[in-house]
């Protein structure tokens, strides 16, 4: 289960708790690259792969369903976690279709594919209409706006760190 001792938030907001996935290439530490997909449901809207986190679940449970449900796979190593939960609002468009909430509260993991792993993104229900893997350097190009802080914080510390 979730605790949520560990999420902090506003109090004034609503938000969904959720994990993501930085998902590396099999070729990870050799080369670096970040899978990113393209939303089926918002026109040019990249992201990494992520989700809501059931009733019951605990974030790590959370992450492999996830990965299991949108890219097909739960074959991933995970190198690291961010220590932190991070949030986001969602803009006013989106934030209509995920009533009641405002944004997402999330925990963020980097993986690896395993060696063999086959992503396939035409799952049970797709939520990704393209995908591909980019060198972290160009991971801007592509991330929808309302994700990037996010993204950007996150990205950072693994850096930091060493990971990417």
């Amino acid at each position: 289960m979730t605790d949520k001792n560990e999420i902090t938030k506003d109090n004034t907001k609503n938000y969904r708790p959720n994990v993501a996935a930085i998902v590396l290439s099999a070729k990870y530490p050799h080369t670096c690259e970040i899978f990113i997909a393209s939303r089926t449901d918002v026109d040019n809207a990249w992201q990494f792969p992520q989700g809501g986190i059931d009733e019951g679940e605990n974030a790590k449970e959370a992450l492999y369903r996830e990965l299991e449900e949108e890219i097909g796979t739960r074959e991933v190593e995970i190198i690291a976690e961010y220590p932190q939960w991070v949030s986001y609002d969602f803009p006013p468009a989106i934030a209509k279709k995920m009533q009641p909430y405002d944004g997402q509260i999330q925990k963020y993991y980097l993986v690896k594919l395993k060696k063999g792993a086959k992503v396939n993104i035409e799952t049970e229900i797709p939520e990704f209409s393209e995908y591909k893997f980019v060198p972290t350097k160009n991971i801007y190009d592509y991330i929808t706006f309302f994700k990037r802080t996010v993204y950007k914080q996150v990205l950072k510390y693994f850096k930091t760190e060493g990971y990417i």
